[in-house]
């Protein structure tokens, strides 16, 4: 059976098209990456460590340097007692110092009521913090909400 020029044309332009239909519902299907809207200080090198850690685990980054992290924080709403040395939005939550991707993924698939998760201070064992062949500190990350109650989200 021979086909038409027109015919050809015809179907060839349908099978074009649901191979680009395909590769939409594809990339659709596998989403993009998701965005860390990260603030901290431009001399801090541990953050650029955990920035590393986040991208490494499949995040977008967005950085912020700011030499007033105090007023960053006291603008978004991070409880004092909480804050470390970088802090980052992602969607609706705030994420406030050295939090493993893992918890940060956890919380984007639970999607709790709470404002976000910290790691007080800089644990030594902590992503961005640790130090190869130093022995494991545990520490622990922090659900807040934003009257400053807390709970505990994760151990490490």
């Amino acid at each position: 059976m021979m086909i038409s020029r027109r015919g050809f044309v015809v179907r060839a332009a349908g099978f074009g098209l649901g191979l680009a239909g395909g590769r939409s519902l594809w990339a659709a299907s596998a989403g993009s990456p998701v965005t860390l809207t990260i603030y901290k200080s431009p001399t801090c090198g541990c953050c650029g460590k955990w920035v590393e850690h986040v991208e490494a685990a499949g995040f977008s980054t967005v950085i912020h340097d700011d030499e007033d992290m105090a007023a960053v924080k006291d603008n978004l709403g991070v409880p004092r007692d909480l804050r470390s040395c970088h802090t980052t939005q992602v969607q609706k939550y705030l994420i406030e110092g050295h939090v493993p991707a893992e918890d940060i993924q956890r919380l984007l698939k639970e999607r709790p009521e709470i404002a976000g998760l910290a790691v007080p201070g800089m644990p030594a064992s902590s992503p961005g913090m640790a130090v190869a062949g130093e022995p494991h500190e545990a520490f622990e990350v922090l659900a807040f909400h934003r009257d400053g109650t807390t709970r505990i989200f994760a151990k490490h």
